[in-house]
Formats: structure tokens, sequence, C-alpha cells
């Protein structure tokens, strides 16, 4: 994995973290946390949507929408987690 390939995944997590924090009221992880929820969360969406049948394309738009519904899916379970 070269240096560009790198900057590209943890631009990506930090985009899909920031939007998932937004989606999901009241968890804002600052920037650091973000990047780890959006990377967890693409790690998470790449294991349970294709095994839904969900295909969002290709591209850097489509790897941070894939991102952003895995970081999405781990901000409701932590919440769950946390209130039970």
């Amino acid at each position: 994995m070269g240096i560009e390939s790198l900057l590209v995944f943890i631009i990506v997590g930090a985009i899909a973290g920031w939007l998932a924090g937004l989606i999901v009221k009241g968890y804002g992880f600052g920037l650091l946390g973000n990047i780890v929820v959006g990377i967890v969360g693409a790690l998470v969406a790449g294991f349970i949507l294709p095994r839904l049948g969900l295909a969002v394309g290709g591209g850097i738009l489509a790897a941070i929408i894939n991102a952003t519904i895995g970081a999405v899916i781990l901000l409701v379970l932590i919440r769950l987690v946390k209130s039970a």
C-alpha cells in the first residue's frame, strides 16, 4: 500500500466517521475518533453489505457511502451497548 492509498483511506475514514456522527446524534469523537469509527465502519460495511446483496459501486464516493453506512451501524451498536 502506497502513501497515496493510505492517505485516501484515512480521508475516507474521517469523512465517513464525521457523517456518521452527524447522522447518529450525540456521538462525535473528534478527528482521530472519527477516522477510527470511519475505518472500522468501512470494515463492518465490507463484511455486512455484500452478504445482504447491496452494492453501491466503485470509486471514492461509493467508498465514503459504504464506510458511512458501516459507521452508522457501529455507532448504533455502541449506543445500544451503552444503554443496556
